[in-house]
């Protein structure tokens, strides 16, 4: 799985002009599915992002979780961040299918709420416009393949 998570203090999904989904302060998680992503990857990578602590404390130090700060995630599905961008025409093929990308979105999502998170979220496959103000910025990239 991969996916660029970026600190907020809002964002909005909205889908045919109809806000979806909606966050104040937390993270919108922009969320691709690769072929050989697993529930046990789904698992992770949740675990990963719900703990990451990005958030300033008193000292102005990135120390805060999103716990600790109460916030919540925006996840919006996109297989982009598979493109092949070897040509100047990025190809897609090294995405997951729906058929394994939609439930894995599903998992990651459910695994969020489990540990207590709000979590909104787009419509996969739909044609979203994405609105937020990054806070920071701060904008961390995932890739459970990476070494």
């Amino acid at each position: 799985m991969r996916a660029v998570v970026t600190r907020v203090k809002r964002a909005s999904v909205t889908i045919d002009g109809t806000v979806r989904g909606r966050i104040d302060q937390g993270f919108l998680v922009l969320l691709g599915v690769g072929p050989r992503d697993t529930e046990e990857t789904a698992v992770k990578l949740a675990d990963k992002i719900c703990n990451l602590r990005v958030f300033e404390d008193e000292n102005g130090k990135m120390n805060r979780s999103l716990e600790q700060v109460g916030g919540g995630l925006l996840v919006i599905s996109q297989f982009t961040l598979y493109a092949d961008t070897s040509s100047r025409r990025p190809g897609f093929t090294g995405a997951a299918k729906p058929d394994l990308a939609v439930p894995l979105y599903e998992k990651f999502m459910d695994q969020c709420r489990e540990r207590g998170f709000p979590v909104e979220q787009g419509e996969f496959g739909a044609d979203m416009a994405v609105d937020s103000v990054n806070d920071g910025p701060v904008t961390i990239l995932f890739d459970t393949e990476a070494p």
